[in-house]
């Protein structure tokens, strides 16, 4: 389904001010303008999806984007009324891609070809002549007061020596080696299944925490909680 470009702009310009709220009563967002940029790429995402549903498969690359949309089928009237006013048919979500009603969800056709991200900031930044937005880059978002999860909680272990203190995965494989002050820390993400990055324990700055988590989600140790 190729849309045209007044429709594009009319779907990119519909308003949600209840999810936007939403958002932010929830903390998937920590203010309005963060919630504002969040749902701008659901648009953005499902307008794309749509456009290269014959060739391409999208996969969701951002765990908080995907949450934004998913408040957004929460609210059902809303959430039908956009998706037949702007695609004609009902957009399924899923943690995939999105795919109309009645459309295989769990994988590319076979006149689809999977992508990968970078694939996907490619082929976004060319259809909307900007840059990909950084709300898709989930490390990007930690703050003091952003949550986080850790799915190993309990698995890991935590060495320390010469000075360092590494996280180990259940195989006992290095997965991050950090300096000794934040011995603690490690230990208590090690074992902690959510926190918020500002509970983090030990002699560290604000700076310091949102730098280790942020090293820690764009290793895969930890996720952004949505």
């Amino acid at each position: 389904m190729t849309m045209k470009k007044e429709d594009i702009e009319t779907a990119l310009k519909y308003d949600a001010p209840f999810l936007i709220q939403k958002l932010v009563k929830d903390r998937i967002a920590e203010t309005e303008e963060e919630a504002e940029k969040l749902f701008m790429e659901v648009k953005r995402f499902l307008v794309l999806v749509r456009n290269d549903a014959d060739v391409t498969a999208w996969d969701m690359y951002s765990r908080r984007v995907d949450e934004a949309w998913h408040q957004f089928v929460l609210f059902t009237r809303e959430y039908i009324d956009f998706s037949f006013d702007h695609f004609g048919s009902y957009v399924q979500h899923s943690p995939g891609i999105a795919a109309p009603q009645g459309e295989e969800i769990d994988g590319p056709t076979q006149e689809q070809q999977p992508q990968c991200f970078h694939d996907f900031i490619k082929r976004y930044e060319e259809f909307y002549g900007i840059p990909l937005s950084d709300v898709w880059h989930d490390a990007e978002s930690v703050t003091p007061g952003r949550r986080v999860l850790n799915d190993d909680a309990g698995k890991q272990m935590v060495r320390a020596e010469n000075g360092h203190v590494a996280i180990l995965d259940r195989n006992e494989d290095v997965v991050i080696s950090v300096s000794g002050p934040a011995k603690d820390a490690l230990e208590f993400v090690a074992t902690t299944g959510a926190f918020y990055v500002r509970e983090l324990p030990g002699d560290l700055t604000d700076e310091e925490k949102v730098g280790l988590v942020t090293t820690l989600v764009e290793q895969g140790v930890l996720r952004v909680a949505p």
